[in-house]
């Protein structure tokens, strides 16, 4: 017998998600720390071709070097700083989901 009529609960039409949270989250967690401090390739090359002094400091930067500032334990600056990335990615992508399914219901009529 089927539960199709029967509405999902939250942790049935979300569990996929919470799954992928919590993958995401262990992944920052061991991984986070383990990056490279070299310069990233942009950098690398700005150093290597002797432009580097040239480039200008950004008005403003939401994670300095993938820290929060103030936070004195750097493990757990770099740990936070992925899980707000990861967070801001997360939230992005539901909401570009969302609206997708709003225009797609519009198209389609309701």
């Amino acid at each position: 017998m089927s539960n199709a009529s029967q509405p999902r609960t939250f942790l049935q039409r979300w569990s996929w998600v919470i799954v992928g949270l919590v993958v995401a989250a262990l992944v920052v967690v061991f991984l986070a720390p383990a990056a490279s401090s070299d310069p990233d390739g942009l950098d690398r090359v700005s150093e290597d071709k002797a432009f580097v002094d040239k480039a200008k400091d950004p008005a403003y930067e939401w994670l300095p070097d993938y820290t929060i500032p103030g936070v004195d334990n750097e493990w757990a600056s770099v740990v936070l700083a992925g899980l707000i990335g990861v967070g801001i990615v997360f939230a992005v992508t539901i909401g570009l989901g969302a609206a997708a399914r709003a225009a797609k219901k519009r198209r389609v009529g309701g």
